[in-house]
């Protein structure tokens, strides 16, 4: 070589990044870089000279002996294999050790996880078993080998040359993104639900083996069509149409459908797909199917009966009609409505009264019917309630659990011994009575009872329609007191989760308002907080854990109270949503999405710090420029990869900020972003006197945003507005 020759050599060993070393056919090391010794964990001049077996601990140097007799035996391919050098490997094989300086307990080799075997250049590396017994463990590192075989002038293959680079880092990081596909699909399949996931167009972005299984579906099949590919020909276009307006709309699609499967048959399923966000825009959707043909069977085998009794007889059609009214009635008073008209337009009953049994069965207490308008109509004419050990029409049928039938005036003192004009004294004109217990689970629960203006037969046909229809009354009121025990006892959780009172402070007015969705009786994952921190700024948040029910509020619990002992800690809100991210990853399922925003401030100043954890932004209205909500970047819910942001927040003399939950602006018919051009809308129409004033506005906001829809999700709604200094 020449000098150029001989500068370019030692650099390319002594300098270059990746690991070099050239063996001869009797595997001895020739020459080596340094880079490769402080790969495999050797002294500079461990490999020269020396053959693996006497530089490197046993399984390591069986693993490089393995590759260059390969490279040596075969027709000259080059071999690309990995290594694992461990760190709690001892040292070189060599027993003797007399001409090894090499690792006195550093380098090591677990195997090789490639494929060494490939004459034609090597495998891919295997996925590597990170912290398992000979896998990857902590110190460990992966080397990507490439042995190159090297020609003299006569062609023949007089060494192996080796080049080796450090690929620990992203071996691990494959691994991990490995390890979480193999949970979040284990999580999937030990569900119920199969996943689907399509891009933000609506068409399929993934393979879903699950739902090709139930479908039959080739993969092909799959990309081409998707899941509507299968939709039952029925269902087809109803289906289509509203995944499409969801699509275009970006809201959640729910609905259900038949699907034809492998064998041929169908099977029902309820599907609902959200949209998946990143910042504004729509990235993906993801869908989960459930199958409820046992439901639906079941549901159609009840339907089939129904029909069946209903072409037996008129009275059978009638109680299909009370039975449909009844179920759409959610209160006792409801309920009674309800029976009032179906005994006056069925059986031509001109009075009737529905009585529900105390606490201590003793007493039976007559339900006030609610009017077609819903209010409550006072009954002045009638005693609140009646004794069970009284002789009545309703008492004797709780007490013997029995129908009790009186067609006369006669008949009625006859069974009794004497009549009922002290306890219904509106109604001294009745002439013929009907009693039937309500039972429930064979118990009673209360009496129906209807009565005539004129002597009454009740025929065998009446009888049996009058105990069906008492039979889902029965069924009714006990739904009834469920829902309304349910609805006082979600309320009654929600407030106790809200703060009993905000903070008064000198200058600043705040208000809050929460309207549960009065519909439904589940309690919703909406709150706000206010509460002083320790310098005397104040911390404000307002967030929403998706879902109903006491899971979500539950989950509304945690993140409410773990961000008080955040804030308490370290009050900066991207640290306060940061350790939030840490908590929910720990303990919340991958599937709860949960939104928060918070805020901290200065109420001398109005001064303070936001971030935003992909909650709806804050509206901000000012005297002197447009209402307006935050443009600032929104964030990802909690537990999303995510590096929080802080920016600066500032309410300035005579402004009012206003936090809410998406309840107020988005519903089945509007969605967010009308919703919320909507929301800036009416806050530009607010009168001075009401934008000064947060209780007036926080009622204004509401009633204005919820006019002409239906409330469907619970509304929260606080207000901070610093009024004018006073001179």
């Amino acid at each position: 070589m020449d000098a150029f020759d001989d500068a370019l050599y030692s650099a390319l060993m002594k300098q270059a990044p990746a690991g070099i070393a050239f063996f001869d056919t009797e595997l001895r090391c020739r020459r080596a870089g340094d880079a490769l010794a402080g790969l495999l964990g050797v002294p500079g001049d461990g490999l020269e000279r020396h053959t693996p077996a006497q530089a490197l601990p046993a399984a390591l140097a069986a693993e490089v002996e393995a590759a260059l007799r390969e490279v040596l035996a075969g027709e000259g391919a080059p071999l690309e294999t990995d290594l694992i050098v461990s760190a709690r490997a001892g040292g070189p094989a060599d027993a003797e050790g007399a001409e090894n300086p090499g690792n006195a307990g550093n380098a090591g080799n677990a195997g090789n996880v490639g494929n060494p075997g490939n004459a034609a250049g090597g495998g891919l590396a295997a996925p590597l078993p990170l912290g398992t017994a000979g896998g990857l463990g902590p110190g460990d590192r992966v080397l990507s080998c490439l042995w190159l075989p090297v020609r003299g002038a006569d062609g023949a293959v007089r060494g192996v040359a080796l080049t080796a680079h450090d690929v620990t880092e992203r071996r691990r990081a494959e691994e991990i993104i490995r390890r979480k596909e193999q949970r979040y699909r284990s999580l999937v399949e030990a569900s119920s639900q199969v996943v689907w996931v399509t891009g933000p167009d609506g068409r399929p972005l993934d393979d879903a083996p699950e739902w090709r299984a139930i479908t039959g579906q080739t993969p092909e099949d799959y990309a081409a069509g998707g899941w509507l590919a299968v939709v039952h020909g029925d269902d087809r276009a109803r289906v289509e149409a509203i995944w499409n307006e969801c699509v275009a709309d970006e809201r959640v699609f729910e609905t259900g459908y038949r699907i034809r499967t492998r064998s041929g048959g169908h099977r029902h399923f309820d599907v609902r797909a959200v949209p998946i966000r990143q910042g504004d825009e729509v990235i993906e959707w993801v869908g989960a199917n459930t199958d409820v043909t046992g439901q639906k069977e079941a549901e159609e085998m009840r339907g089939r009966l129904t029909e069946q009794l209903s072409a037996a007889a008129l009275r059978t059609a009638r109680l299909q009609q009370a039975t449909s009214m009844l179920a759409e009635a959610l209160t006792v008073s409801q309920v009674v409505q309800v029976i009032t008209e179906v005994g006056r337009s069925a059986i031509g009953a001109d009075y009737s009264a529905v009585a529900l049994l105390d606490d201590d069965k003793l007493r039976l207490s007559i339900v006030t019917p609610s009017p077609p308008g819903g209010e409550t109509a006072p009954r002045p004419a009638t005693r609140d309630d009646i004794r069970v050990s009284d002789q009545t029409v309703m008492s004797v049928a709780v007490r013997e659990s029995r129908p009790f039938l009186a067609q006369h005036p006669d008949e009625l003192r006859l069974q009794l011994g004497r009549d009922e004009a002290e306890l219904f004294t509106q109604h001294n004109e009745e002439r013929a009575w009907v009693g039937l217990p309500l039972l429930a689970a064979g118990a009673p629960i209360g009496a129906l009872r209807f009565s005539f203006t004129r002597p009454r037969e009740i025929t065998e046909e009446e009888r049996v329609f009058l105990e069906a229809l008492a039979g889902q009354c029965a069924l009714a009121v006990e739904r009834a007191l469920l829902l309304e025990r349910e609805h006082k006892t979600a309320e009654e959780l929600q407030r106790s989760l809200l703060p009993t009172a905000l903070p008064q402070l000198p200058g600043m007015v705040l208000a809050a308002r929460y309207n549960p969705a009065t519909r439904h009786v589940q309690v919703g994952g909406d709150w706000y907080d206010v509460f002083r921190l320790p310098d005397d700024r104040l911390a404000v948040a307002a967030g929403d854990v998706m879902g109903k029910g006491v899971l979500a509020a539950a989950g509304m619990g945690r993140v409410r109270n773990a961000l008080r002992a955040l804030a308490l800690n370290d009050p900066r809100p991207a640290a306060v949503l940061a350790g939030l991210d840490r908590l929910f990853s720990a303990t919340e399922d991958e599937e709860q999405f949960t939104t928060v925003a918070y805020a901290v401030i200065d109420p001398e100043t109005g001064q303070g710090a936001f971030s935003n954890a992909g909650h709806p932004p804050p509206l901000l209205i000012s005297p002197d420029a447009p209402a307006r909500v935050s443009s600032n970047e929104p964030g990802t819910p909690l537990g999303w990869p995510s590096q929080r942001q802080q920016t600066s927040f500032s309410i300035e003399t005579g402004n009012t900020v206003v936090f809410y939950s998406d309840g107020l602006v988005e519903n089945r018919r509007r969605g967010v972003d009308a919703g919320l051009e909507e929301l800036v809308s009416v806050a530009a129409d607010a009168p001075p006197e009401v934008v000064g004033d947060p209780e007036r506005l926080v009622d204004f906001l509401v009633d204005r945003m919820l006019a002409g829809y239906e409330q469907v999700d619970d509304v929260t709604v606080l207000a901070l507005h610093v009024p004018p200094k006073t001179v």
